[in-house]
């Protein structure tokens, strides 16, 4: 189980990178959130692919490759690696598969996501799959009670 109190969950890049590219994203906002209340987890491939897509060419107007690297440096002290054994192909896009299969070994109870291949399958085995929108609505929610 989690080495910390704090509940696991996962982003998937798709979140990741608006919170890395836009300041003002409700993205930023939901993993600031998350970073203090939950510890945020990674495998391999998940971290793989963060690192390919935010390294894309089409991102060199929103940042540079040091502030790139800062993000994903960010990232790393905020997250941990977790290995990854079940395989999952229920996912409508393969690629997103990796998301499912870290939720489920990793016993997180949320995924947040603004991709519709993974939103549309919430609830998955019990694992919320929501945006960061409403991950900020449901955590706001909770804080208060």
């Amino acid at each position: 189980m989690n080495q910390n109190n704090y509940q696991n969950i996962v982003f998937d890049t798709n979140a990741l990178v608006s919170a890395a590219i836009i300041p003002a994203s409700i993205s930023r906002r939901a993993l600031l959130q998350a970073a203090g209340s939950f510890q945020l987890i990674h495998s391999a491939a998940t971290w793989d692919e963060l690192s390919e897509v935010i390294a894309r060419k089409k991102f060199d107007r929103y940042f540079s490759g040091d502030s790139r690297s800062e993000f994903l440096l960010l990232i790393a002290r905020i997250s941990r690696i977790m290995q990854t054994s079940t395989l999952i192909t229920d996912c409508p896009d393969p690629k997103d598969n990796k998301f499912l299969e870290l939720a489920v070994d990793g016993e997180a109870k949320i995924i947040v996501s603004g991709d519709a291949h993974l939103t549309n399958m919430h609830p998955f085995r019990e694992i919320a799959i929501v945006t960061p929108a409403e991950f900020m609505r449901i955590t706001s929610h909770s804080k208060q009670d």
